[in-house]
């Protein structure tokens, strides 16, 4: 499957310490701790849903962020919805059974351009993950640290501490190859995939894309 970033959740004002703390509980970096009453009264460690699920009731989504439209209480994305019942997968479906599949969805084709919304992504995801795998072409240029750092989920601020690194490091290399323009460019510059242009841009657009959502108060989730 590859690398992806998602942007994680976003904590509620207020809930950002347990926030946190289940956070380090999914990802293992802590264990649960029950204490000696908590054992005698039966009760017992949450699973990993339950943990999930807390998780998500204290935090907000990134489609909140983006303001990203939603089909059944926004007029352009119910039409956008509509515009798609012809590309439907099951072609049984009548309108009407179509659109109540749809009710809900947020349409990000709606949602403008930024640098939370990548142009380097893959088919199977959505189009403000980040397609991480394209980091594989910079290994030699990230070295083993920062490179491995790519396959740890962070929250908020470490995924702008990395996304400084990375930034840092794209300047120098852009420097060192005569195109650092490329930081402003949004599109890939038309060359090899090979070409330190391209390694530059693909550097350039996960700074961009980490700083953009890390400084909206999202961590970076790593799924590959």
């Amino acid at each position: 499957m590859g690398l992806d970033w998602k942007p994680m959740n976003r904590p509620h004002s207020g809930y950002e310490g347990e926030y946190r703390r289940l956070f380090k509980l999914l990802t293992g970096e802590e264990k649960q701790s029950l204490s000696f009453i908590d054992k005698l009264k039966g009760k017992k460690e949450l699973s990993r849903d339950e943990l999930l699920d807390q998780f998500l009731s204290i935090s907000s989504t990134a489609y909140k962020t983006l303001n990203a439209p939603q089909v059944g209480s926004d007029p352009k994305a119910t039409k956008w919805a509509e515009s798609q019942f012809e590309n439907r997968e099951d072609k049984s479906l009548t309108l009407d059974e179509f659109m109540q599949q749809m009710q809900g969805y947020y349409v990000l084709d709606l949602v403008p351009e930024s640098d939370g919304m990548p142009v380097y992504i893959a088919m199977h995801d959505e189009a403000h993950v980040f397609r991480a795998q394209f980091l594989n072409d910079c290994e030699k240029i990230l070295g083993p640290e920062l490179f491995g750092m790519a396959y740890e989920s962070k929250l908020a601020e470490e995924t702008l501490d990395y996304s400084n690194k990375l930034m840092a490091l794209a300047e120098q290399y852009a420097k060192e190859h005569n195109c650092s323009e490329l930081k402003h460019e949004r599109k890939p510059p038309e060359t090899e995939e090979d070409a330190p242009e391209s390694k530059a841009h693909i550097l350039f657009s996960a700074a961009k894309w980490l700083k953009f959502w890390s400084s909206q108060g999202h961590g970076m989730e790593a799924d590959f």
